[in-house]
């Protein structure tokens, strides 16, 4: 019996110990979990404030504008641009030597600025200007980075978003969530384009997701090897915070693996105009049935230096990619897109509600619909020319469309977007 009784309590005994080792065994690892997530977050807290650092340059002026962005106005020679290796005794090439319409000539330009009639700015305008030698470049904020997955991902449009025209496989749109309504020229060698584009506000579902209208000049295949420079307006939640519609360029020498960024969140585009700040909100934009806004965006290849020009309106030049970052583009461009790409997330597992251009399918036509008009080519003589063979591409008509026209005011144009899910577009 006393033996019984002793092998009970040394059961028992057993038991008790073997409860306090666990729960000593979760508190441990508990801890070294905490331990490991506060390391982590001050791991990712450093990585923030030192790319931060590395982005946001030491400003002469700084403008708020009313939209809650910052302004900050960086002297010209210390501009995110000279971080490349390649760039750090680049001298800075003031203007191009070449106009797509002939020698490129200031008298000549200020004209024709005089004969625009096109009232649309960008908001910190209301607040100041940068003085001359300086860029005004929108400040970076901590929340900025954190709604990236990544340091490394800030900034940086994801692999596979490019249109593809001969490409009508449904499984091109999953693999890559992006979706399109363009037209497009290929089969010739091009050295630049030209739009004029509307500007909406278009609804955006998922914060995750983006609404855009932009050119796009292409060079290579649609592989690895894809060089892209890209302009246009867009809106997107994760890269800014909000939904304004806002000023854009994108350059990608890799298919968007490694190279390249939006605006002047890396180096490469070199930036000579103090007026126009690379990702700040456009203003006004147009409203359905109401007054219509637009902005002109030409890019073109310098005949003399090789680098790719970007002129924003009739009066500014705004700067340009140096020819080196490119390998097919150093050359010339082989495919021009012109039109509107959205990313559908699918929430809920049904197609997104984003908006492309207003939000209107083409037939609904001027006032509701979203327009590209008087679309050119800049040829090899480097004179701008209306597209030939010109060609229209999307992946699902029902959800998003694009339909061309031409005539004597507008030459080569077209409607273009859509609304997303509906009850044909699910």
């Amino acid at each position: 019996m006393a033996v019984a009784v002793q092998f009970s309590c040394f059961k028992r005994k057993r038991g008790a110990f073997l409860v306090v080792f666990m729960l000593v065994y979760l508190w441990g690892s508990l801890i070294s979990l905490s331990c490991a997530a506060r390391l982590s977050v001050s791991r990712q807290k450093l990585e923030v404030e030192k790319h931060l650092k590395r982005v946001n340059k030491p400003p002469i002026k700084s403008i708020e504008s009313v939209d809650g962005d910052i302004i900050d106005c960086i002297h010209i020679s210390q501009q995110p641009a000279f971080d490349h290796p390649f760039l750090k005794d680049h001298k800075i090439q003031m203007r191009p030597s070449y106009h797509p319409e002939g020698l490129y000539d200031e008298e000549k330009m200020s004209t024709r600025s005089k004969e625009s009639t096109n009232p649309i700015t960008q908001l910190w305008h209301m607040n100041g200007r940068c003085p001359e030698d300086t860029i005004p470049v929108r400040r970076t904020k901590k929340d900025d980075v954190l709604r990236a997955s990544s340091v490394k991902k800030y900034g940086k449009k994801k692999p596979k978003g490019i249109a593809k025209p001969r490409s009508t496989d449904p499984d091109l749109t999953n693999e890559s969530g992006h979706q399109h309504a363009i037209a497009y020229v290929e089969g010739d060698r091009y050295y630049g384009a030209k739009a004029t584009i509307n500007v909406w506000e278009p609804k955006v579902q998922q914060s995750n997701e983006f609404s855009l209208s932009q050119l796009w000049i292409l060079g290579g295949s649609f592989g690895q090897d894809l060089n892209s420079i890209e302009a246009g307006w867009q809106v997107s939640p994760d890269l800014y915070g909000d939904n304004n519609t806002r000023l854009f360029t994108y350059w990608t020498s890799d298919a968007y693996q490694a190279t390249g960024c939006y605006n002047l969140l890396c180096s490469g585009f070199i930036q000579v105009s103090s007026a126009i700040a690379m990702g700040a909100s456009i203003s006004p934009v147009s409203a359905l049935r109401n007054s219509q806004y637009d902005i002109s965006i030409l890019i073109w290849k310098d005949p003399k230096e090789g680098h790719w020009w970007m002129q924003f309106g009739n009066d500014y030049v705004l700067g340009y990619w140096p020819s080196f970052l490119f390998s097919y583009l150093a050359e010339s461009a082989s495919m021009i897109e012109w039109g509107g790409e959205v990313v559908n997330s699918q929430p809920d597992g049904k197609h997104t509600a984003t908006q492309m251009g207003s939000g209107r399918f083409p037939e609904e036509g001027f006032g509701k619909s979203s327009y590209f008009r008087n679309i050119q080519v800049v040829d090899s003589s480097n004179n701008l020319k209306s597209p030939k063979d010109l060609g229209t591409f999307t992946e699902q008509s029902n959800c998003y469309d694009v339909q061309t026209g031409s005539n004597e005011d507008w030459g080569h144009h077209f409607y273009y977007g859509g609304p997303g899910r509906n009850p044909n577009c699910q």
